[in-house]
């Protein structure tokens, strides 16, 4: 069995201790992160939509950081929506700063509710570290 290594980002110490789970496991040179929202470090959930999406991003971008990776080596990303059509156009705006375009899968789903009632987006993504 290949080592797995957790990787919690020091803004996300709280995750593992209160809610249970690791940011992101890194499997030789694959991170997996687990879906990353917009919430502060002290898991508070931002209720504005542009700054929730920002946060969003922002946490994964640690994420992908703590485990050695860049929005340039993620080969998966699936983003989770509440409201869909009504946030699309902010999302994509919010997302081309952040995500370069074109090099990587992505799957985008609408879903009717996510873990806390204010959520709006979930970003989950695996990335492959370039050697």
């Amino acid at each position: 069995m290949a080592d797995r290594e957790i990787i919690v980002p020091d803004s996300m110490k709280l995750i593992p201790e209160r809610i249970g789970y690791a940011p992101a496991v890194k499997v030789g040179d694959t991170l997996y992160c687990s879906g990353q929202i917009g919430r502060t470090p002290e898991l508070v959930v931002i209720e504005d939509p542009e700054q929730q999406f920002i946060a969003a991003w922002e946490n994964m971008r640690d994420v992908l950081h703590a485990g050695g990776c860049t929005f340039e080596d993620v080969v998966d990303m699936t983003t989770y929506h509440v409201d869909l059509a009504t946030h699309m156009d902010l999302y994509r705006t919010i997302k081309d700063r952040y995500f370069p375009r074109g090099l990587s899968a992505w799957t985008c789903i609408g879903v009717n509710a996510l873990a806390h009632p204010a959520l709006l987006l979930e970003i989950k993504c695996v990335a492959v570290q370039r050697r």
